[in-house]
């Protein structure tokens, strides 16, 4: 008998995880998007929306590797583990209880506007990104407030999109992108400079009430290291607080930051059939199983619980790895581990995310 795994968000890894489960199981994907609404690629989204829509904002009808999988709009409001089950409010309004066997938690983050655990309909995602984009479009300056790669990769973005606006980088370190190998930054500065982008070190913002804003308002921002304030058309805030969407699990199964406790082998200590996976998950300080296909090995140790198999583990990466700036038009510049670089060509990006990764794409109607 085929047993029932439900798996709780349909982002990058949760769909992944939930296309490679969907051979060996009845497979419930739940989602408070009606598709693939990625996190990631951040500068692209704001400057050129329809390009990035392409591979990173795709309706999972249109996912053929999702044929074989059950799919719930909505959001799981609560979960009762003794007797296996979740909870969930629909997008229509109705609420209803699902069994499983085996349960993934892949919820993501809450991450500025670009990353919300609310329940949102097709055409309520296309008029939000279409108001971010006019609004940088609109703006003659734009700061950017953040180390990290969702900041680097919207400065380096919008300068290059739009070369006559005024484009500053801020971040509190010496350096950005911390969470890298240095070799990274050394490279990644010496192309935000050539495409006109003020960086700025050394700059830790105040946060207004403790909490960065998540609009792309214009603002004047203070500065806790002493600066004089600045003011721009647009300020873009990307420090990095990050927000575990777990309000619905029970509390026991979080750590001190509300992150999802998890053992080498992504399952949740104590819950056996329980796991979770990607930026939910608290596998190691960069909670990297989001970005080294982590899916893989989940979806391994999925059937190894459900069939008395053996669990194999994830080994985290000591840096954080892969594109920065994201697809130019020179093609998208892929960092490893160590530093080092290698380039694959623009025309080579779609086929494959759509048709490797994806597990193929059908056309929009």
């Amino acid at each position: 008998m085929r047993r029932r795994v439900v798996v709780v968000g349909l982002g990058d890894t949760g769909m992944l995880t939930a296309i490679g489960l969907a051979r060996h199981a009845d497979v419930l994907g739940v989602s408070v998007k009606p598709g693939l609404l990625s996190g990631q690629e951040l500068g692209m989204r704001l400057t050129r929306p329809d390009e990035w829509a392409r591979n990173y904002w795709i309706e999972f009808g249109r996912l053929r590797g999702l044929d074989r999988v059950q799919r719930a709009h909505g959001e799981v409001i609560g979960v009762d583990l003794a007797a296996r089950t979740v909870t969930i409010h629909t997008a229509d309004g109705l609420t209803r209880t699902e069994p499983f066997d085996a349960l993934v938690i892949a919820t993501g983050v809450t991450n500025g506007f670009w990353r919300r655990p609310t329940v949102q309909s097709a055409g309520e995602i296309d008029t939000a990104i279409a108001a971010a984009h006019a609004r940088l479009a609109d703006a003659a300056s734009v700061a950017v407030i953040g180390g990290g790669a969702a900041a680097v990769n919207s400065a380096g973005n919008i300068a290059r999109r739009w070369p006559d606006k005024r484009v500053d980088l801020y971040f509190p370190r010496d350096q950005a992108l911390r969470s890298h190998h240095p070799r990274v930054w050394r490279t990644v500065s010496r192309r935000l400079e050539s495409l006109g982008v003020a960086i700025h070190s050394g700059h830790r913002a105040e946060l207004p009430h403790g909490v960065a804003p998540d609009l792309l308002d214009a603002g004047t921002v203070h500065w806790a290291t002493g600066q004089p304030d600045i003011h721009a058309d647009a300020v873009l805030w990307a420090v990095g607080q990050a927000r575990p969407n777990t309000d619905w699990l029970p509390t026991e199964l979080l750590d001190d930051g509300g992150f999802v406790r998890v053992g080498p082998d992504f399952r949740v200590p104590g819950q056996p059939g329980v796991f979770a996976i990607g930026d939910v998950a608290a596998t190691d300080p960069l909670r990297s199983s989001a970005r080294n296909r982590g899916d893989k090995l989940l979806v391994r140790n999925v059937r190894a619980e459900l069939t008395g198999g053996r669990m194999r583990q994830f080994r985290p990466r000591p840096h954080r790895w892969g594109s920065v700036l994201g697809p130019q038009p020179d093609g998208l510049q892929v960092f490893m581990p160590t530093g080092h670089s290698f380039r694959m060509p623009a025309w080579s990006l779609t086929p494959i995310i759509q048709r490797t990764i994806y597990r193929g794409v059908r056309p929009p109607r």
